[in-house]
């Protein structure tokens, strides 16, 4: 039995207003569920949920941000402009400007790249390309394992994975990994293929996890090699 990597979750504090502007971004609809909002994906393209939460990180501190792709300058451009119309920003990370991808904050400041068209490695990823995350080589392998994903990338210490289906990849960027401050505000959920809950638990902690506490939703958190906080849902 394996996990399947469900959403995406962001800590928010109007996590309806941020669920809108990311379904605008995406072109998806916002599924109100209790206590969240949910911007469903499919079997290539991963969901976001925006949970009410901490958020005090912004932009480059966070462990994890989004890349969305470009068909061509055009679109870029056209993305870029729907990000400012939709309440999102400019984010200064450091880019130079011979650099191709446009670095956005959305509207609470979670930063995310609009990345420059021809990029090879999101090719037929779809617009949501990938999910960058801060991360060593063990974390990637981990994830492979936990959600049955190939690795489409293991080269000087980088790591990334894919769905069978295609679509989104994650990414980790390998060492020097930013020192871990608090909970991360954002993290993966992950569903239960076949409903056994416990059993998937104990798969993902002989795979390296580590168990942290039960939810009274009955979801359970565990942290992954590098600490990074997850959620198991059972069902």
């Amino acid at each position: 039995m394996s996990s399947r990597m469900l959403t995406v979750t962001f800590d928010a504090h109007d996590p309806a207003r941020l669920a809108r502007f990311w379904a605008g971004m995406l072109g998806r609809e916002v599924v109100d569920e209790t206590g969240a909002a949910l911007v469903p994906g499919d079997d290539a393209q991963l969901g976001l949920r925006f949970v009410p939460g901490r958020a005090e990180q912004v932009g480059p501190a966070r462990r994890l941000h989004l890349h969305l792709t470009s068909a061509s300058p055009d679109d870029q451009q056209d993305t870029v402009a729907r990000a400012l119309g939709l309440g999102g920003g400019h984010l200064d990370v450091g880019q130079r400007p011979e650099e191709g991808h446009v670095v956005l904050a959305d509207s609470e400041g979670n930063g995310f790249c609009v990345i420059e068209p021809g990029n090879s490695f999101l090719a037929g990823c779809g617009l949501l390309g990938e999910i960058a995350c801060d991360g060593t080589r063990a974390v990637g392998l981990f994830w492979s394992e936990a959600l049955g994903w190939p690795l489409v990338w293991d080269q000087d210490q980088e790591t990334a994975i894919q769905s069978p289906h295609g679509g989104t990849k994650v990414a980790w960027g390998g060492p020097p990994v930013a020192p871990k401050e608090g909970r991360n505000p954002q993290r993966f959920d992950l569903a239960v293929a076949g409903g056994d809950q416990r059993a998937e638990v104990e798969r993902l902690v002989s795979l390296g996890a580590t168990r942290l506490e039960a939810a009274d939703d009955g979801t359970v958190l565990l942290a992954d090699p590098d600490g990074n906080e997850f959620r198991v849902r059972g069902n």
